[in-house]
């Protein structure tokens, strides 16, 4: 199955080249073994040391030389304890966000890359969740430095932390309605005044139908 295309142009006279672009569609089932390099290994281990392992992840996916287990997420904080202690995964590099409007019940996604620096192994955790129940435990407890990275995830996508110390808007006000990095959020913006010219809104500066 292939794509083409990209953002959603079609007929625009397009010279950026993305309309003739052709990729292949992600595959929602779990890659085979052998995966390759490290991760055979590291999989076996995380087996070992977790037993659950079979009932918490949901599929294993290698591809382009990435290793990513896609967890389910009311277990995501006792893998990521294993991972941390076991597998010597020091640091998680953050949380990032994606939105899929079409993936009906799977809406939301976290993405977390972790490093182990003992090891020198990457791994990537990923956790989906429905747009109506868009709750994830918090990692807070497990690597400290996704306090302000949740933050950001929640402010730019909704995605609700659960147990985080202090879940609020970090780069929004705090009265900003929505979230600016959902594929569903308005086009739009604010009037700016620069040396006295009023620049009009993006959405009122170009038709993007």
């Amino acid at each position: 199955m292939t794509e083409t295309g990209m953002f959603g142009a079609h007929g625009t006279g397009d010279t950026s080249g993305y309309g003739g672009l052709v990729k292949s569609a992600a595959s929602t089932g779990s890659s085979e073994r052998p995966y390759g390099g490290y991760f055979d290994g590291l999989v076996d281990d995380l087996e070992r040391a977790y037993p659950e392992f079979s009932a918490s992840i949901e599929r294993v996916v290698v591809d382009r030389g990435e290793l990513t287990l896609h967890v389910k997420r009311e277990k995501l904080v006792e893998i990521s304890l294993v991972l941390r202690d076991a597998l010597k995964f020091e640091m998680c590099m953050g949380v990032s966000g994606i939105h899929y409007p079409d993936n009906i019940g799977r809406e939301l996604v976290a993405v977390y890359p972790l490093l182990s620096m003992t090891n020198n192994r990457r791994i990537r955790l990923e956790v989906s969740v429905s747009d109506a129940d868009a709750h994830i435990p918090s990692l807070v407890e497990v690597w400290a430095g996704n306090n302000w990275h949740e933050r950001e995830t929640f402010d730019m996508f909704g995605i609700i932390f659960d147990g985080h110390p202090g879940l609020t808007r970090i780069l929004m006000p705090d009265d900003w309605q929505g979230h600016p990095q959902r594929k569903d959020y308005a086009l739009g913006g604010i009037a700016v005044e620069y040396k006295g010219a009023t620049i009009p809104a993006p959405s009122e500066r170009r038709s993007y139908s």
